[in-house]
């Protein structure tokens, strides 16, 4: 694919088959948090509550600019800021 020009050069072949799955991994997480509640009544509910399962995900594990890993208090006031309450 290199050769075809398909992909960038730099682009290197990961030998290890599990750190190609990181993806996979990552919504593990997520896939264990939406079986219990798979009664979803519509297309819109499902995709904001996958979508807040995703953004919690992400900020815990500190994916966010100006938000620390471990800095709680800053992740409340982020959420606290998103959703408009008082924090």
């Amino acid at each position: 694919m290199k050769a075809a020009g398909v992909l960038p050069e730099h682009v290197a072949l990961r030998q290890v088959k599990y750190l190609n799955n990181l993806i996979e991994q990552d919504h593990r997480f997520i896939k264990r948090l939406t079986k219990p509640g798979m009664g979803f009544f519509s297309f819109e509910t499902a995709w904001r509550t996958l979508q807040g399962f995703e953004m919690m995900n992400m900020l815990r594990k500190g994916q966010f600019q100006g938000v620390a890993k471990g800095d709680v208090g800053g992740q409340v006031a982020l959420i606290a800021k998103l959703f408009g309450a008082v924090a």
